[in-house]
């Protein structure tokens, strides 16, 4: 009788414990970092190789299991809620034309089971105003958040990996990695292992390093997911920055840091994005063979490009011969 109500009581408190299904996205800045591109088109449509941005972090919180999409647009967006959209026409033209694959490739930007929800950010003011905006949507449960910009290639969606800590702990939860990155020390926290979680990569966010604990700085990597108290944290921090929100929700909750296996791409730089073609294009056995080809072409033809003309050579051997 005694291992029934046991039994009872811990299916409830199973139960009783809170389930992820909103994640907000983030998506009305300005993109100037990629002007005049970003002039009419929004940053997160622009492609990694056929796909664009927004739509590689749809599919990762779809395959985390999520199912309420908020999108946080701006102005010029529209794009963005036209591309997970219908498209009929294009549709029927394409089987008219019995274009199998390219029909395939088209209807799977609609991830299936999940709803799209659009509210507008009327001034590119930051990641805190953003969620605020988001927040008539959400209410009072749990929600996830995912920066397009920060494009990570796992074997586990990243955003999987927090919500392994999250169910456990049940506290909000950050995805971090480890080492410096570009930004100010402001942008860092640092990381505790302080043995108390059972998943692997989980670590307590701390202000101060315990003794004796190991302990590394961190940096956030685009991915979270926040309890209800991340509101009053909103509330008592009007920085436009979310490290700021971070830390005065530490105040109030403990909040763990998830070490997420995974590449990051910072495709918010032009020199990420351009890291992200290649490592992505490489993943695709109909391109990368071709482009590696190509790129060998480029690369020698530039060295040979550096190289001073034969005569020049010549020239300089001789004056050498002379002085020696």
């Amino acid at each position: 009788m005694q291992s029934e109500t046991n039994r009872s009581a811990s299916s409830l408190s199973h139960a009783a414990r809170s389930r992820v299904t909103h994640v907000v996205f983030p998506v009305a800045g300005l993109g100037t970092s990629f002007l005049p591109a970003t002039k009419a088109c929004p940053k997160e449509m622009l492609p990694i190789v056929d796909r664009p941005l927004i739509q590689y972090a749809v599919e990762e919180a779809a395959a985390a299991g999520l199912t309420r999409f908020i999108l946080v647009t701006g102005r010029n967006k529209r794009a963005i809620e036209d591309h997970f959209d219908r498209a009929y026409e294009l549709e029927h033209e394409l089987a008219a034309r019995e274009s199998e694959d390219a029909l395939r490739e088209l209807r799977s930007a609609i991830p299936d089971g999940v709803t799209f929800t659009y509210v507008r950010q009327r001034e590119a003011s930051g990641l805190p105003d953003a969620l605020r905006n988001a927040r008539p949507l959400i209410g009072d449960e749990p929600f996830a958040v995912v920066l397009p910009d920060d494009l990570i290639d796992s074997k586990r969606p990243a955003l999987e990996q927090l919500l392994d800590v999250f169910d456990e702990q049940q506290v909000s939860v950050i995805g971090v990695q480890k080492g410096a990155r570009e930004g100010t020390g402001d942008e860092r926290f640092i990381a505790a292992d302080l043995e108390t979680s059972a998943v692997r990569n989980a670590r307590s966010l701390v202000k101060v390093p315990p003794i004796g604990a190991a302990c590394s700085p961190v940096t956030a990597c685009g991915r979270y997911v926040f309890t209800p108290a991340i509101w009053s944290a909103l509330r008592d921090s009007p920085d436009a920055m979310l490290t700021s929100t971070i830390r005065a929700l530490m105040e109030r909750e403990r909040v763990f840091a998830c070490l997420v296996d995974g590449r990051r791409f910072d495709c918010g730089t032009k020199l990420g994005f351009l890291e992200a073609q290649f490592a992505f294009a490489q993943k695709r056995r109909e391109l990368w063979p071709g482009l590696r080809m190509r790129l060998g072409r480029l690369l020698t033809d530039d060295a040979s490009a550096r190289e001073p003309p034969a005569s020049l050579a010549t020239a300089s051997d001789a004056k050498a011969a002379i002085m020696r």
